[in-house]
C-alpha cells in the first residue's frame, strides 16, 4: 500500500514512521529540507502533560502520558527523563499553589532539594513543585534523525509536486498551512529565543510562574538555553516583537542573573495551528486523511496523533479488502 505523507514537520515525521512500521510504502513530499517551515523547529520539546494540565483538557494527559515510552521506541536513546522542575519569585508562591491546585503528578520541593536538582539555582527559590515523570528532547535533533532514519529504511522524500493519484492514501500534515482551508482552524502565534551561557547548568526544562508571563527554559546542552514561549491569539508571522523580547529577556534574568551576559544567538517567531478547544484532531476528507490543530502540543501529542491516524487507515484498508464481491 502507497501512501503519500504531505508535511516533514514532527506530525508528518512520526505518521510516516507509523505507516511504515506497519508495512506501508511511505513517500513524504515536503517543501524545505532544513525543516525552517516547521513549526516544530521552533518547539521547546518538553514531554511535559502533567504540567501542561496546568491550562490543557483532560485529554492532553490522557494522550501524553506515554509520549516519552513512544519517542524512546521511535529514536532510543535520544530522551532526556530528567522531570520538570516548576518555580515561581518568592514573592508569587500563590501562583505555585494555583498551578499545583490544577495539576498531578508533582512533589513539593523545598530549598535544599532544589540545590540538588539544580545546583545552579541554590539559594534562589524557597519552593517548587518537581515532576519527576516529565520528559523532554531536543527538537532539532529529533527531526534531523528521524528523517535521516526513516530515509535509511527506504522511506522516499520528495521535494517536487507530488500527483496524488500514484498513492492508495494520502496524509495531510501540513499545520499551520492549512489555516483558511480546514474550517474551524486558527493560528496562535509563538515566540522563543536561544541564549547561550557557560555560567548556568540545567538538567532539565523549569517553568518560571509570573501572574502575568509565565516562560519555560530548555537546556539544549553546551551552555544553550532555549527559552520561550508566547502564545498570541494572531496569525501575523513576522518578526519577534521587542515586547515579547524583552518579556522572555526578563524571565530568564528572573531565573539567574547570570543570564544578563548570555550571548543571544537566535531569535524566532511562528504560528502554530489550533482548533476551538486547542486539541489535535484526526479527520478524514475523502481518501486524504488530516493530524492537524497540534497547538502547543507538537512533540507531546504527535506519536498518538501519528497511531490514531495509522489505525485509521488501515481499518479502512482491511475493510475493503475483506469486502464480499458483489
Amino acid at each position: 500500500m502507497r501512501i503519500l505523507v504531505k508535511g516533514a514537520g514532527v506530525a508528518g515525521l512520526t505518521v510516516a514512521h507509523e505507516l511504515y512500521v506497519r508495512g506501508a510504502e511511505v513517500t513524504v513530499f515536503e517543501t524545505s529540507r532544513n525543516f525552517s517551515r516547521a513549526a516544530s523547529w521552533l518547539a521547546g520539546g518538553m514531554l511535559a502533560p502533567w504540567c501542561e494540565r496546568e491550562s490543557a483538557d483532560a485529554a492532553v494527559l490522557e494522550r501524553g502520558r506515554d509520549a516519552a515510552d513512544r519517542w524512546e521506541a521511535i529514536l532510543p536513546g535520544r530522551i532526556v527523563r530528567n522531570g520538570t522542575l516548576v518555580l515561581a519569585p518568592n514573592r508569587d508562591r500563590q501562583e505555585l499553589r494555583r498551578f499545583a491546585d490544577r495539576t498531578t503528578g508533582y512533589r513539593w520541593v523545598d530549598e535544599h532539594e532544589i540545590a540538588t536538582l539544580e545546583p545552579s539555582l541554590a539559594g534562589r527559590f524557597r519552593h517548587g513543585l518537581f515532576f519527576p515523570q516529565e520528559a523532554h528532547l531536543n527538537p532539532r535533533e529529533i527531526l534531523h534523525s528521524l528523517r535521516d532514519d526513516l530515509s535509511a529504511k527506504g522511506v522516499i522524500f520528495a521535494d517536487g509536486i507530488a500527483d496524488d493519484g500514484e498513492f492508495a492514501d494520502i496524509v495531510d500534515c501540513t499545520g499551520a498551512a492549512r489555516i483558511g482551508q480546514s474550517r474551524e482552524l486558527r493560528g496562535v502565534r509563538g515566540e522563543m529565543l536561544y541564549l547561550q551561557t557557560q555560567e548556568i547548568a540545567l538538567s532539565r526544562p523549569v517553568r518560571l510562574l509570573h501572574p502575568r508571563f509565565p516562560v519555560y527554559i530548555v537546556p539544549r546542552g553546551d551552555g544553550l538555553f532555549m527559552v520561550g514561549a508566547t502564545m498570541i491569539e494572531t496569525e501575523f508571522g513576522g518578526a519577534i516583537t521587542a515586547r515579547s523580547l524583552m518579556e522572555l529577556l526578563n524571565a530568564a534574568y528572573a531565573l539567574h542573573p547570570a543570564f544578563a551576559d548570555a550571548a543571544v544567538v537566535e531569535t524566532g517567531a511562528g504560528v502554530r495551528p489550533a482548533f476551538p478547544d486547542n486539541l489535535p484532531r484526526v479527520t478524514q476528507e475523502g481518501k486524504t486523511i488530516l493530524i492537524n490543530g497540534l497547538y502547543r502540543h507538537g512533540f507531546l501529542l504527535a506519536p498518538a496523533m501519528a497511531a490514531e491516524a495509522a489505525s485509521l487507515i488501515f481499518s479502512r484498508y482491511d475493510s475493503d479488502r475483506n469486502r464480499p464481491c458483489a
